[in-house]
């Protein structure tokens, strides 16, 4: 009887530990390329959720991006994702590179992002002009990088399909610095890993946009805005370089659990201080602009939100 009693004992331990594995919810973040900021910060926020969430394991994995998180995060294969606003508005309502609408709803508004498009002082390109017929790297495929890079391209007349390369960051600096490639870009935050990287072995020269030319392509796209970047974001940057933005937005799939999305949303505000110390991009992630959003917030982030703002 004894032994029938230990046994059954066992079992039930076993049984409550089996629960407790099936009870750990698994948070997989849709980043980007190991070089760009969404991975770096993607990666920071799996610690704060693995930190503050017991029964979550939360994991950043490395992606094209922008238009790949879309995809799989409205297909259930990932949890939550970042995007630039421009794509997830884009998704929300069917319109290129998405054939239709896809059920998305942001978490968040982070920070800026912006395409920073470098070159080197030894190949002789001033200016945006100067890339036509050159080889270019428009970012990895699928990204938005490359949606907006070929769109500012096409401003400038200087975008050639035969010519454009579609790399990941890291890769297209490494080729640009082999004098594989006449210039690169890089949508993040700035600064980010890849064109510190470039700029501690190279002369680099971040091209600016200018106004005029691109008055037309943000008339059309009214998500993009002009974004300053500061002298001194960069070693050997000494000037002011115009650029365009498109901000950082967190976004998950319209049908994901409200109190799941909830408590990530909680989890990553309260405790922003912790993110902060990932990147100094991180920093300027606030709850005071986290719901500047370019679509509805999902109920769960949307909840949280009310909560705090009482």
């Amino acid at each position: 009887m004894k032994l029938l009693k230990l046994l059954a004992g066992v079992g039930l331990s076993l049984g409550l530990m089996s629960g407790s594995i099936q009870a750990q919810e698994r948070i997989s973040i849709g980043t980007g390329g190991t070089g760009g900021l969404f991975y770096i910060i993607g990666a920071g926020m799996a610690e704060v959720l693995n930190k503050n969430m017991p029964d979550a394991t939360a994991r950043a994995e490395v992606t094209g991006a922008s238009v790949e998180n879309i995809r799989r995060v409205a297909a259930g294969q990932m949890t939550f994702g970042f995007s630039s606003s421009s794509t997830l508005y884009e998704a929300s309502v069917g319109e290129t590179p998405f054939q239709e609408a896809l059920p998305v709803s942001a978490i968040a508004y982070l920070y800026p992002a912006v395409l920073q498009i470098a070159t080197t002082a030894d190949t002789g390109i001033k200016t945006i002009k100067d890339l036509a017929g050159k080889r270019v790297n428009l970012g990895p495929p699928g990204s938005n990088a490359a949606v907006l890079a070929q769109r500012l391209l096409e401003a400038y007349d200087a975008f050639d399909p035969g010519r454009a390369q579609f790399l990941s960051y890291n890769e297209g600096t490494a080729a640009l610095m082999n004098n594989q490639l006449d210039a690169t870009v890089v949508l993040a935050g700035a600064p980010t890993a890849a064109l510190i990287d470039l700029g501690s072995q190279r002369d680099m020269v971040l091209l600016s946009i200018d106004e005029e030319t691109v008055k037309p392509m943000l008339e059309k796209y009214p998500f993009y805005q002009i974004f300053e970047l500061a002298p001194e974001t960069y070693e050997g940057q000494d000037e002011t370089v115009l650029i365009i933005n498109d901000p950082a937005t967190l976004f998950a799939s319209t049908a994901a659990s409200e109190e799941t999305i909830y408590a990530i949303t909680k989890a990553l505000f309260d405790n922003l201080d912790e993110l902060a110390q990932v990147h100094p991009q991180a920093a300027d992630i606030s709850i005071d602009t986290a719901t500047n959003t370019p679509i509805p917030l999902h109920p769960g982030a949307q909840r949280y939100f009310d909560e705090v703002a009482k």
